[in-house]
Order: structure tokens, then C-alpha cells, then sequence
């Protein structure tokens, strides 16, 4: 379907948690726990609704986010309830990688074509500190095992930040150099613990690739998110570039999300949209849920805000955890 701006949407991001086995600095405080119980949660049922509903209007990219999805005990019958739905062409999942090399074979034979693993040090040392506790030895394994998998995509989601990783640029783009792999540095969004760093923008870090790289725009890519991506010859993968802050891209914004108790965000940035429990937990029809969602859709926010120091109370102030990031 089209929003009131004549965007396409056709691209679902789903949270089905929002705990998480890491702590990373920029998601998580170190000592709370306000995190929901399992009750408040979107059960597999609810999740088989939420995705037959949109596919009704338009929806054909499922995402399963969280949190950390893969700590969820019936993660694979949710794939598999996701996957039985035959408009669905492409199922994703955002993982910090931990619980991923026991099930490639699984979640594969069961609908899941892309996997984004979130590194955002090569440094075992630095990154158990950015993780609380992480072992990275255990998402390399991950990674390295699933790009020889039957995946489609595999990409590494690399947040840098100044003063704590942005000495590692080089080392990222290497890993590109061997492996069947995307890495994407994605720009640290001001949201719940996000504010207590700096961002490094995109383009002062493609400066500093081309500063040794030629950089060519990859023009067999095609991606249906926000994403630039380029190649560099005789590197088997490719590096990519989400520029939330710096290059705003809401004009071909996508996708919707529903966060893991079932509320229906239009825009990360705002607070606004749907509780969807209330219908998902009565004998609301596919086809009424359907409808409910497609006029929200169509009042998407034209854009976001995240430049501007407002104190507008639409202004999403939950952790990116709680979101569905």
C-alpha cells in the first residue's frame, strides 16, 4: 500500500522481545532490568496475525527484530508460522549472533533468506567491554559459518563512535575482503542510551576509506532499505552506508514496526501508533485488523526529527530494546 506521501510500504520489522543476553553500552544501562514480562510479550499467535494482517495490504519483507531475538525458546516456530504465509518473500532476522551457529540449518529449510549480525568491534577485548561481557570469538564463528551457508545476505551492522571504535574502520572493511558478506555502518541514532555518545557520520568515514580504497558504487546491489553500497575490486563483499541523521532518508521510508507488546510504530523516531493487543486478543478478524492497520499506515510521519532539539512529547523516549531497533 502507499502512505499520504505516496510511499511505498511494503517492508515489516517485527520485535518479538525486548530482552537481550548482552548489554551493549549504547542500548542498555548496565543495571536495569525494566524489561517486560513474558505475558506482555507477542506470542507466536500474535505474530501469525500481526503478519497475515499487513500481507493483506502490501506488506512482503518480514524482519524479526528485538531485543535479541534468538533468546526467544520458539523462535523457530515463529519463523516457521512466518514463513507458512504465502505472501511473505523475504524473511530477515537482526541477531547479535550468539545463538545463531546451532540452528543455520533450521532457520534455513524454514523460510529465513538474510541474516544482520551486530559487531561493532573486532577487538575481543574491546568488544566484550562495548557488550558487557560478549565473546567474540563466538559471533566470528556465526558470521564466517553462515556466509558459507544458504543465505542470501549476510551483513555485519557496525556502529562506530567516536573515542571507542572509529581506530577499526580499516579492520571492518577488510573483512570484506574474503568473506560473501556486507559491512554497513549505520549512524548512532539519539535514542535512549544512543545520547550518551557521539556519532561518527557516514561520510567522514567513506572519506577515510577512499583515503586508501577506490570505491565503486555497487550497481548489481539492489536493496529495499535505506542502505549505499559499494565494492572494492577483488574484495569478494561490499560496504554499506545508513545515514539516518546525515542523509535523511524518510522520503523513501518503507517499513513499519511493531514493538514486542504489540504497539504499531509508524516512524522509529515517534511515539506514535496503535496498540495492536487489544484486537490480536479478541476475535478480531485478519480482515479488520488488516484495515485498522492499513489507516494507520497511511497517516506515516512524513519525516523525523532526530537533527533538532525539540521537546515535542510525540518524541519517542523508550531504549532502542524496548522499540525493536
Amino acid at each position: 500500500m502507499f502512505d499520504k506521501n505516496n510511499r511505498h510500504i511494503n517492508y515489516l520489522r517485527i520485535s518479538i522481545t525486548d530482552h537481550c543476553n548482552l548489554r551493549c553500552q549504547y542500548c542498555l544501562p548496565e543495571t536495569d532490568n525494566s524489561f517486560s514480562n513474558k505475558n506482555d510479550l507477542l506470542n507466536a499467535d500474535d505474530i501469525e496475525k500481526i503478519v497475515r494482517a499487513t500481507a493483506l495490504i502490501g506488506i512482503e519483507k518480514v524482519r524479526i527484530t528485538g531485543g535479541e531475538p534468538l533468546i526467544r525458546t520458539d523462535f523457530l516456530e515463529i519463523l516457521k508460522r512466518i514463513n507458512s504465509v504465502k505472501e511473505i518473500k523475504k524473511i530477515a532476522i537482526t541477531t547479535n549472533g550468539f545463538n545463531l551457529l546451532n540452528n543455520l540449518d533450521e532457520f534455513s529449510k524454514n523460510g529465513l533468506n538474510r541474516i544482520n549480525i551486530s559487531l561493532d568491534s573486532l577487538n575481543s577485548d574491546k568488544y566484550k567491554k562495548i557488550t558487557r561481557g560478549g565473546d567474540f570469538e563466538q559471533v566470528m564463528n556465526s558470521i564466517k559459518e553462515s556466509s558459507n551457508g544458504n543465505f542470501e545476505r549476510i551483513r555485519i551492522n557496525v556502529v562506530i563512535m567516536k573515542g571507542i571504535n572509529d581506530d577499526e574502520i580499516f579492520d571492518f572493511v577488510n573483512l570484506t575482503r574474503e568473506l560473501n558478506i556486507g559491512v554497513r555502518f549505520i549512524e548512532l541514532m539519539p535514542i535512549g542510551e544512543g545520547k550518551r555518545f557521539t556519532s561518527m557520520k557516514n561520510l567522514e568515514i567513506l572519506d577515510i576509506i577512499k583515503s586508501k580504497y577506490t570505491l565503486e558504487r555497487d550497481a548489481v546491489e539492489k536493496t529495499d532499505g535505506p542502505a549505499s553500497y559499494y565494492k572494492i575490486s577483488n574484495f569478494r563483499g561490499e560496504i554499506g552506508f545508513i545515514s539516518p541523521l546525515s542523509n535523511r532518508f524518510c522520503e523513501s521510508c518503507n517499513r513499519i514496526r511493531v514493538t514486542s507488546n504489540g504497539f504499531l510504530k509508524l516512524c522509529l523516531h515517534y511515539n506514535q501508533g496503535i496498540d495492536l493487543i487489544p484486537y490480536l486478543r479478541s476475535n478480531t478478524s485478519i480482515e479488520t485488523l488488516s484495515e485498522i492497520i492499513k489507516n494507520a499506515i497511511y497517516n506515516k510521519p512524513k519525516e523525523h526529527q532526530m537533527n533538532c532539539n525539540s521537546q515535542d512529547n510525540t518524541i519517542e523516549t523508550k531504549r532502542m530494546n524496548e522499540i525493536g531497533g
